[in-house]
């Protein structure tokens, strides 16, 4: 299993990016994907997750109508479209599944700052 973000950067407050998961060694169109965060001296936190079909998303209040997660199945990636962003987004965001156990990516920093 082999998950690569990608899409970070350095981005002004009310700013947008996209970022990319994209996913290796298992039937991604099976499983359910999230995306997490970690601000510099705070725990991992869960920010948005889809189902499998990409049918069914959810989002922490904390991105609620900001941040659109979306999949396509046939590229086996993932994305998060953050828009009007703020610098408590600034984070490394990683990309996570479940098979059997978690996996993660080795996240993609995001830096929101004037």
């Amino acid at each position: 299993v082999q998950l690569v973000e990608s899409g970070g950067g350095l981005v002004q407050p009310g700013g947008s990016l996209r970022l990319s998961c994209a996913a290796s060694g298992f039937t991604f169109s099976s499983h359910t994907m999230s995306w997490y965060r970690q601000a510099p001296g705070k725990e991992r936190e869960w920010v948005a997750g889809i189902g499998h079909t990409g049918g069914n998303t959810n989002y922490a209040d904390s991105v609620k109508g900001r941040f659109t997660i979306s999949r396509d199945n046939a590229k086996n990636t993932v994305f998060l479209q953050m828009n009007s962003l703020k610098s408590e987004d600034t984070a490394v965001y990683y990309c996570y599944t479940v098979l059997g156990r978690g996996y993660w990516g080795q996240g993609t920093q995001v830096t929101v700052s004037s």
